[in-house]
């Protein structure tokens, strides 16, 4: 049984004993912390927390729990039912809330669960109050209502409706060429809630031919629902038949958005925000960000544009704050998660689908075509196993000394930018190991700079 508690929320699997698991007791414990801290710090004038959650086996039984809770320390809920996590953070802003919880283990498999917090934008908690939460839930400082001022649930089953309206009121959003391509759409959504928002997303854009795979909510996952490639198979199998136009996947709460080309190969989730980012640097010229691991591509591009770049460190917050400091007009991570502040500073795969497929209808260009257009990279990924104790710390510093004349950046780790490519080091926040990303033209280059430059580490150590 695993058990992780972290700034940006509380996940674990499913049983077991309270403490190990993501028990009934661990949710109370945490869902009163957060309820405690909105009371404390919110500045939103109200009684109500937003609600949602995916389609995981174990959703009833969180919710529920979590609304309990909620009502039991006095807050009003608004309970949205299965709903993505960007539906989530929209529903937050409208129901004019005080925070937001939601109930999903986003791309982890069957046997997990998690609660995502949000504060009253709609947003991931900051480091700090992520902090307080922890601290909170430590020490179970939280006191319950009395009887006489319990909250209440209030049912609220249109913001999936309200979000896709959102969408397609986005003036880049173009619903009039999609209909006239009349393109054929394969999705899957890992039976899931994009099962369900993911087909309405796409017959409100006038989208009339959509393959379905893996759409029907039970969850029940149809495969490990990270959207890669190893795990994308039947879609990939489905679009070499020559079926369909453009394949989509979604995970099991719709943030990250991977795309499957007609010829069945992968667009690659990094150039998911990196198209995007080209259509709508093409219309709205603006600075970008994504973070330290995410594709060198997306700098590129923005610098075809004759705009700026900016890398953040690793977390969606971290993205958003440095989105707002330079006011960029797109932004996002890597892992296929595009932000766009036109209509919410959340990850967001129904967004980025809209944008892509107003992309291919004017561009008159077939995925495969679109995916030439751009700089070619690759990423490879490996780690430094370190035994316990092992000051990581000290090492990331002697690694950052040796490389002092190279572009270096210290905000999150280590990344050291050379000409043809970039290694970027980074602690795990649970187990003993130093993660390692690197990035260049080919995936032999790559996997040359990241294995050099763990040398060099192994040598400091």
């Amino acid at each position: 049984m695993s058990l992780i508690k972290s700034i940006s929320g509380i996940r674990g699997t499913i049983g077991g004993k309270a403490g190990d698991g993501l028990t009934p007791l661990d949710v109370v414990k945490f869902t009163s912390a957060f309820a405690t801290l909105m009371r404390r710090t919110s500045p939103v004038q109200g009684n109500v927390i937003v609600v949602g959650r995916d389609a995981r086996l174990s959703g009833r039984m969180v919710l529920n729990t979590v609304i309990g809770t909620l009502t039991g320390m006095g807050f009003d809920v608004v309970n949205i039912g299965l709903a993505t996590t960007p539906t989530t953070e929209l529903a937050v802003v409208g129901e004019k809330a005080c925070g937001g919880i939601i109930i999903t283990a986003s791309h982890n498999p069957r046997q997990w669960n998690a609660l995502k917090l949000l504060n009253h934008r709609g947003e991931f908690l900051t480091d700090d109050e992520g902090k307080q939460v922890l601290a909170l839930a430590e020490q179970e400082d939280f006191d319950y209502a009395p009887v006489d001022a319990l909250g209440r649930e209030m049912k609220n089953y249109t913001w999936l409706r309200r979000h896709i309206d959102q969408v397609l009121a986005l003036d880049l959003v173009d619903v009039e060429a999609i209909r006239k391509a009349d393109f054929t759409v394969a999705v899957d959504a890992v039976n899931s809630v994009g099962g369900v928002a993911v087909p309405q997303l796409l017959e409100a854009l006038g989208v009339r031919h959509v393959e379905k795979l893996y759409c029907d909510p039970t969850g029940n996952f149809g495969h490990t629902p990270e959207p890669i490639p190893e795990n994308l198979t039947a879609i990939s199998d489905h679009m070499r038949s020559g079926k369909a136009d453009v394949g989509f996947v979604v995970d099991p709460d719709v943030d990250r958005l991977a795309i499957v080309m007609e010829n069945g190969e992968f667009f690659v989730e990094e150039y998911t925000l990196v198209a995007v980012a080209d259509y709508v640097l093409s219309h709205t010229p603006g600075p970008t960000v994504s973070n330290l691991s995410s594709s060198r591509a997306l700098r590129d591009v923005t610098q075809r544009h004759g705009c700026s770049y900016t890398a953040a460190a690793v977390g969606e917050v971290n993205v958003t704050t440095e989105m707002r400091r330079t006011g960029a007009v797109i932004g996002g991570e890597g892992n296929g998660g595009v932000i766009y502040p036109a209509c919410h500073y959340g990850r967001d795969a129904l967004v980025g689908i809209a944008l892509f497929l107003s992309l291919m209808a004017r561009s008159g260009m077939t995925v495969s075509q679109l995916r030439a257009t751009y700089p070619q990279y690759c990423i490879a990924k490996d780690k430094l196993q370190l035994q316990e104790g092992t000051p990581v710390d000290a090492i990331l510093q002697a690694v950052e000394r040796h490389y002092q004349g190279e572009r270096v950046t210290t905000i999150d780790g280590v990344k050291i930018d050379f000409e043809q490519g970039w290694v970027h080091l980074r602690r795990s926040n649970t187990e003993p190991i130093i993660r390692i990303y690197s990035e260049a033209h080919t995936i032999d280059e790559a996997r040359q700079l990241g294995d050099e430059v763990k040398r060099i580490a192994l040598s400091l150590i």
